[in-house]
């Protein structure tokens, strides 16, 4: 591929991140799960599919999942199942999508010619027994972006289905507890 065509790639992936987390910062009552939900529920016919498309596309703007799985709850408090297999879905692509999209842009290339001691270390310890533990506990842990880890997985080349499985796990247990308990906790928090 062509050096111009991953410059381009990059450009537009810098912008989605300095937009979406800069709409974060300075509109963050547009990222609440009610105001999500009100924007969803104007795709009366498609809304499975854009709640779907939205949880996908989300990894590339850096954008945390937790206020769209809510929407979801808020939407349809009577499927909590069915949200959170469009949740865990949109989640596991979005997390395939971003671990292909980093070797695309060349970050393991990068950081194997500029660092390519950190890099074997990192790959060492992704690949290691414990690599799927350290994958899966960040990806529960829903203080630190998951999609920085994809973007790790992917730069080290982790073993793709150990990667996703160890995603897989950790956002379950994170997505069960906001769907199964979310709306409780948002009217003990409200």
């Amino acid at each position: 591929m062509s050096a111009a065509v991953r410059y381009i790639c990059l450009a537009v992936w810098l912008g989605a991140i300095f937009a979406g987390v800069g709409s974060y910062i300075l509109y963050p009552h547009l990222f609440t799960a009610e105001n999500i939900a009100e924007f969803l529920k104007r795709f009366e016919g498609e809304i499975w599919l854009i709640y779907l498309v939205m949880s996908a596309l989300r990894g590339f703007s850096l954008l945390p999942s937790t206020p769209l799985v809510i929407a979801g709850t808020l939407l349809f408090p009577d499927q909590p199942l069915a949200v959170l297999a469009v949740s865990i879905t949109g989640i596991l692509l979005s997390s395939s999508m971003i671990y292909f999209f980093s070797e695309f842009l060349g970050f393991n290339e990068y950081f194997e010619n500029h660092k390519p001691e950190l890099t074997h270390k990192l790959k060492a310890k992704l690949e290691h027994p414990l690599g799927f533990l350290f994958v899966a506990l960040w990806a529960f842990f829903p203080f630190v972006p998951t999609d920085l880890v994809c973007y790790l997985a992917g730069t080290t080349k982790m073993n793709f289905w150990k990667f996703i499985a160890a995603i897989f796990a950790g956002e379950l247990v994170l997505c069960s507890c906001y769907v199964f308990f979310g709306g409780s906790l948002l009217k003990f928090v409200l």
